[in-house]
């Protein structure tokens, strides 16, 4: 079957876009794991980032192995005032929220946190609640991917094939990525206004107001883009400075 998909023309176009539609699902998932990751000990991130992978991983494989009942979640179970709820609403509300409540907690932290003796000593929380954050996000996401992959093809192999290959990109790429945004706070502070845009997504689309993916990457991009060009002065002015 693997000779297949490099013989068959119409078998490797699905299995190269649904790779690439899961990484791009998996960015917003990597950043998140890089924030929570980072209110670990220096020595323990690099373990829960892997951990973290991992995870989604496994968690993308099970959904999938599960296709069936998955593609059954979409069927209504109640509804209110005129709205049909099925059990992918209720999990992409639920997560939602999470998402919200976590990412308004981290900022308020990032902006104002600190501890009543008023030091400046990092506080890093406990290994295995950190671990426990990712697991609940990673379940939220592989939904999204999973639903995604279901709705691209019906080969579960090209399923499977393709979240393992975008999984192991993401492996390569997750230590790069959590350097960079350690590095630049205001980067960080954007990828936590990403998590409650990614938020509110989620909940629209768990109550039918569907807003384009398009538009979210869009936005995204064109704002990451403003902040390294933001970055390009700051550092142009401060090699200004440092040669006065």
């Amino acid at each position: 079957m693997l000779v297949e998909f490099f013989t068959s023309p119409e078998l490797f176009a699905a299995l190269l876009t649904l790779t690439i539609l899961e990484i791009v699902l998996g960015l917003d998932n990597i950043i998140l794991i890089s924030i929570l990751a980072d209110k670990l000990p220096q020595e323990q991130q690099k373990l829960a980032r892997r951990l973290g992978l991992f995870a989604a991983l496994v968690t993308r494989l099970m959904l999938l192995s599960l296709v069936f009942i998955i593609s059954h979640l979409t069927q209504t179970i109640f509804t209110v005032l005129g709205h049909e709820v099925s059990w992918r609403d209720i999990l992409l509300i639920v997560g939602g929220l999470f998402l919200l409540a976590k990412g308004t907690t981290e900022i308020h932290e990032k902006i104002e946190g600190h501890d009543s003796a008023g030091d400046n000593v990092k506080k890093h929380a406990r290994f295995g609640l950190i671990i426990l954050q990712i697991a609940i996000m990673d379940i939220v996401f592989s939904f999204d991917s999973v639903i995604t992959a279901i709705g691209m093809t019906h080969n579960i192999l090209i399923m499977i094939v393709s979240v393992v290959i975008s999984m192991i990109i993401m492996v390569f790429a997750i230590d790069s990525i959590s350097s960079f945004i350690n590095k630049h706070p205001t980067i960080k502070v954007l990828a936590l206004s990403y998590m409650l845009l990614i938020g509110l997504a989620l909940i629209g689309e768990g109550l039918e107001m569907h807003i384009p993916k398009g538009y979210l990457y869009f936005a995204m991009a064109f704002s990451v883009l403003v902040e390294l060009v933001n970055m390009a002065i700051r550092n142009k002015k401060s090699a200004s400075k440092i040669k006065s």
